[in-house]
């Protein structure tokens, strides 16, 4: 088989189109529509329908895509691997995060990583979907369960607590609640309890609404929550930590508490040895140290 027909019929489908797969493989589309043509003829099959919006996959066609995708994976684990027994700390790492957690925890502090591996590239993927990491669909995972795939390394990173808070300007301007039936005189700013989200969060929305609040935004993420609670537009439920950075926020009925949700970092164990995954473990354990110092101390002070 020909590798480089079947590199050159993976780019074609993963893109969909001869010109976009040209572009990506610095080649002429006559020269991609020549191999995909002699791929096609050495199977003695079609592998796409053509179609004025792009190219789509035969029958035939995707069971030959599953199988490069696989090869693929398995290429960029070698690669990895390879580049891991290097001694310097370089070379793309994947992350997975939250939404939440990724633009209002880590992407704050991932300057510190920068400094001290400044040739590390950092792709930070965040959604709230969790991405198969023993499929290399991601490399390093931080998320707010343990996650439940198999052949997975898991740390314990940190507990955090979702709370209600407001802006300083909206406590003074509207008043703060002293009671949960207080909350049906203001607006609640949340995720929308049937978006994805850890269930203590939900739960505590859910109780919440028994208080008869009968303004509400709802938001699909954390951050578009902490926007909203920033610019007074009501009372939010956000995670504990977002007071360090924000201290105009004020802590609001300190009852309202979801409990502990921990916070797991998570690799395949296929990259145990990686130097990357090393040095972005140790950047975000000393970070939490540092975290948990400057908490300590706000509390003190």
């Amino acid at each position: 088989m020909d590798w480089d027909k079947l590199r050159i019929f993976h780019a074609v489908a993963d893109a969909g189109s001869l010109t976009h797969a040209g572009e990506t493989l610095n080649l002429s589309q006559s020269a991609v529509s020549r191999q995909v043509r002699a791929l096609e003829e050495s199977f003695n099959t079609t592998l796409f329908h053509r179609h004025a919006r792009g190219l789509i996959l035969t029958e035939q066609g995707e069971l030959l895509f599953d199988a490069t995708r696989a090869m693929m994976k398995r290429l960029e684990t070698a690669t990895a691997r390879i580049h891991d027994s290097e001694e310097e700390v370089f070379g793309e790492l994947r992350v997975t995060t939250t939404t939440g957690f990724g633009t209002l925890w880590l992407a704050p502090r991932l300057a510190a990583l920068y400094e001290k591996y400044p040739d590390l590239k950092i792709d930070l993927m965040l959604e709230e979907r969790v991405l198969d990491l023993p499929m290399r669909e991601a490399d390093v995972a931080i998320r707010m369960k343990e996650p439940s795939q198999a052949d997975l390394i898991r740390k314990r990173l940190m507990n955090v607590r979702m709370r209600l808070f407001a802006s300083q300007d909206y406590i003074e301007r509207y008043g703060k609640p002293e009671r949960f039936e207080d909350m049906s005189e203001h607006r609640l700013i949340s995720q929308n309890v049937g978006s994805q989200q850890v269930g203590a969060a939900a739960t505590m929305v859910n109780m919440l609404m028994t208080h008869h609040i009968a303004s509400r935004l709802t938001v699909n993420n954390y951050f578009g929550v902490l926007q909203g609670v920033l610019h007074n537009l009501g009372i939010g439920v956000l995670p504990d930590y977002v007071k360090h950075d924000f201290p105009n926020l004020v802590p609001v009925l300190s009852e309202a508490d979801s409990g502990d949700i921990p916070v797991f970092l998570a690799y395949p164990e296929e990259l145990r040895h990686s130097k990357r995954i090393h040095a972005f473990r140790d950047f975000v354990q000393n970070e939490i140290i540092n975290y948990r110092k400057q908490v300590k101390n706000q509390i003190l002070d």
